[in-house]
């Protein structure tokens, strides 16, 4: 908080009856509430309309950051059936999370695979994505897991890349700036290599850019922010068709 202030996190148990249901966009009933709160300057009204897109922080707001944390918030919460509600004035911001509380028996399912089932043989891998944030963590997670890991912030230097090195797979960020995207990008490299692997990566959900990369033969997408066990298993289904 710039010039200092005051944090307060706490947590509620909240039951959402037809009015609060209407206004929030929840179903009814009981639900277990977070809210984080400051004492500083706000949101502006305008920027408080677009802070859950990707990318909107950093690429607008000129803020630092990747500009992807409040799009994690707002996808774990659509994932966990809640919903964030956030409210802001010159006297601070606070978020509330909903998250809709549980009563029936847990069910523990185990769906990501150990994660040396996942590792390679030192395959190349290019990692084609704008934000050094992104590609270090992509390169450290495949490294660890046993690649040969290149990477590059646009789709120009790819293409230029892979003119003197062809790679075993790409990773590709799909919506890029400056220069050409991610469809583009695989659409040049497919000139020189027709049968190059790759994997599309972004932090929107599959777009009409997206799909018409699959069609050209890439073989998945993975969408941003990804865990070790995502990024893993996406690769080994590029490489040997295996999931």
């Amino acid at each position: 908080i710039s010039g200092g202030g005051v944090i307060t996190i706490s947590t509620h148990n909240h039951t959402i009856d037809e009015t609060a249901g209407n206004e929030h966009l929840l179903p009814y009933g009981i639900y277990a509430v977070v809210d984080v709160c400051d004492t500083g300057s706000g949101i502006s009204p305008i920027d408080l309309e677009h802070i859950f897109e990707p990318f909107y922080t950093k690429k607008i707001m000129g803020k630092s950051g990747t500009g992807l944390g409040l799009t994690v918030v707002w996808n774990t919460m659509e994932a966990h059936r809640g919903k964030v509600h956030v409210e802001s004035s010159k006297n601070g911001t606070c978020f509330q999370l909903y998250f809709p509380v549980n009563e029936e028996k847990i069910i523990v399912q185990h769906a990501n695979q150990p994660l040396e089932n996942l590792n390679g043989k030192g395959e190349q891998i290019l990692i084609v994505d704008d934000e050094p944030e992104l590609r270090d963590i992509g390169s450290q997670m495949l490294q660890m897991l046993g690649y040969t890991v290149y990477s590059v912030s646009s789709g120009e230097e790819a293409f230029t890349f892979v003119q003197d090195k062809q790679v075993d797979l790409l990773i590709i960020d799909m919506f890029m700036e400056p220069g050409i995207n991610g469809l583009q990008t695989y659409e040049k490299i497919l000139s020189l290599h027709p049968e190059q692997k790759a994997v599309i990566a972004s932090g929107f959900s599959e777009s009409d850019d997206v799909k018409a990369v699959l069609r050209l033969g890439a073989s998945g997408f993975i969408k941003k922010p990804y865990s070790s066990n995502q990024l893993g298993q996406a690769v080994k289904k590029a490489l040997h068709g295996e999931h």
